[in-house]
């Protein structure tokens, strides 16, 4: 058993608890079984840190099953992506990665099992007759007229839909339970249906498909899982899963867990809803930075650390609740605060022209890679002549409070000298074009010796040393805290979820294309964010994605709102 002192607990460990003490369970066995039609998402994260932590602290198993039992919407792309995101999450599975398909041959003889038990029967009602029969929530449901077929008809009917001698929607096979349960998965529900589709493992082997009610239970079994964790909406279908494997000749009986599934604020974690936002184009593809997937996550620039500690901080409960945004967003900035090293970037760049200084001017001066981490080193930035500050940055008059350049005022330049704006220039339309400084020379990393006191500082670049840059300024995907809630929440997308800025950004920052673009590259861009450089840089454009703002912004946004 894990140490309980080094480790978080809830009510799923101290069931496994209970059950290894009791002597139920020798080991844990643990699974993520993932539909392979779709990218992962940030609420997979949490069941994957789950099952595979439980696995790892316990000295256990964890297996990873595709749960493709739907060809028509699964493709070996999304298998591919989620290994990929399971690994990139810091994890690795027990053995191979396995599919439901692979006990598609003993699946099959669990059904036979069940139709010669009398428990099963071919039904050639259509779709909406079975819809009907169902009953309601207040009403029982009705039977089948073909409920009480015989079994040997059933057998022979069951073995003409594997060969292909009913067409699709003609019959399905259904588990004979009770029509006036209270529970409609167990109102004689549907285990295999005919289904002429390709599958990207079995080929074209089999046309019919077990449901995933049916399957899933028994590749837990078959897998020896002794402890099945599973998302509340699959509370109720659990009277199913134990109804199968009471019912079949299986060697191990696992037994399934319900814990609360991940609702994040100003987002969806619908499958359904983020394909839709994917063919619709409201986003570039599935790692868009603002999808929750963990494709985009990682594009964003989270890093799998980050994602990790927000799983542990939101805990496993029953109880479904709302997670702020901003729990996630802190996790990843108490990280980057610490590790990330700092840059400078402009990213609304206006010259300034430094006039005491000639034009051939360049003095390499070092600034530390992080101010409080003497171990990371310097780096070396070039002073010249002209230079960029942000437009922000600069006012031709301003109160007090107002911290940075002004007509006739000083300022810091970071990690260099004090300047002195003296006059301006402007275009036909007013807007400032050039801003023209003195700077004082004795004021490298000091005070101006005459005692006068200079509290502003802002960044800069060199103009001739200076590297383009495409910056993404990404935001949260909707304005309001829970799409979902909405009668269309494709329209309340947030339409400045992206910003684009051509930046002018220090030439240190040239070192990304040295390294591997797939992998993360964080840096902190003074009083700008975090942001990471994305696979879109070359060496003509480099480009950034903003993972998330030095400060959490929307709160102050979301006191106000009334």
């Amino acid at each position: 058993m894990a140490e309980t002192a080094s480790r978080p607990t809830n009510f799923i460990r101290q069931i496994i608890d209970k059950d290894l003490a009791s002597g139920l369970h020798d080991t844990v066995a643990t699974r993520f079984p993932p539909e392979p039609n779709g990218y992962l998402h940030i609420g997979h994260a949490k069941s994957i840190c789950l099952n595979f932590d439980i696995a790892q602290d316990y000295k256990g198993t964890c297996n990873l099953r595709f749960d493709d039992t739907n060809p028509e919407k699964e493709n070996i792309d999304y298998v591919n992506s989620i290994k990929q995101d399971v690994q990139w999450l810091g994890y690795q599975w027990e053995g191979k990665e396995r599919y439901s398909s692979d006990y598609f041959d003993a699946l099959y003889g669990y059904a036979l099992e069940l139709i010669e038990k009398g428990l099963a029967y071919v039904d050639f009602s259509s779709q909406e007759q079975v819809r009907e029969m169902r009953g309601t929530l207040t009403a029982p449901g009705v039977n089948s007229p073909y409920r009480d077929t015989s079994i040997e008809e059933n057998l022979a009917h069951f073995e003409k839909m594997k060969n292909g001698e009913y067409q699709e929607g003609q019959c399905s096979l259904r588990a004979k339970i009770d029509m006036a349960s209270p529970f409609m998965c167990m109102r004689d529900p549907v285990l295999y249906r005919v289904k002429f589709a390709h599958h990207h493992q079995t080929g074209d082997k089999w046309c019919i498909y077990p449901m995933y009610d049916f399957t899933h239970c028994l590749s837990d079994a078959i897998e020896g899982i002794t402890h099945s964790l599973c998302s509340l909406e699959f509370q109720d279908n659990r009277r199913l899963y134990d109804w199968v494997i009471e019912n079949v000749s299986v060697a191990s009986v696992p037994h399934q867990y319900e814990f609360s599934r991940l609702n994040l604020e100003y987002t969806v974690l619908s499958k359904r809803k983020l394909i839709q936002l994917v063919e619709e184009s409201h986003v570039s593809g599935w790692d868009d930075p603002r999808m929750p997937t963990v494709a985009g996550l990682r594009r964003r620039g989270y890093t799998a650390s980050a994602v990790r500690e927000f799983c542990r901080r939101i805990g496993v409960t029953k109880m479904e609740n709302m997670v702020e945004m901003s729990m996630l967003e802190a996790c990843i900035r108490d990280e980057l605060n610490v590790n990330a090293p700092r840059r400078m970037a402009v990213l609304e760049p206006v010259k300034l022209v430094i006039e005491n200084l000639d034009d051939a001017h360049v003095e390499w001066l070092d600034a530390p890679n992080h101010p409080n981490n003497p171990e990371m080193g310097c780096r070396k930035i070039a002073f010249t002549k002209e230079i960029y500050i942000e437009q922000e940055d600069f006012r031709e008059s301003a109160n007090k409070k107002f911290k940075r350049l002004v007509l006739e005022k000083e300022v810091r330049l970071r990690n260099a000298y004090v300047v002195k704006a003296n006059r301006v220039e402007k275009d036909a339309d007013g807007n400032i074009t050039t801003i023209f400084c003195s700077y004082d020379a004795d004021t490298l990393g000091k005070d101006p010796a005459d005692g006068r006191k200079v509290k502003g500082v802002i960044h800069w670049v060199s103009a001739e040393h200076a590297r383009d840059a495409e910056i993404r300024l990404y935001d949260r995907l909707f304005t309001v805290a829970n799409p979902a809630g909405e009668e269309n929440f494709a329209a309340c997308i947030n339409p400045d979820s992206l910003l684009v800025k051509q930046a002018k950004v220090e030439h240190a920052l040239a070192e990304v294309l040295e390294k591997d673009l797939s992998t993360l590259q964080s840096y902190q861009f003074e009083r700008q964010g975090y942001f990471c450089a994305d696979k879109d840089s070359t060496a003509e454009k480099l480009v950034f994605n903003r993972t998330v703002e030095l400060r959490d912004t929307w709160a102050k946004v979301e006191q106000s709102t009334p």
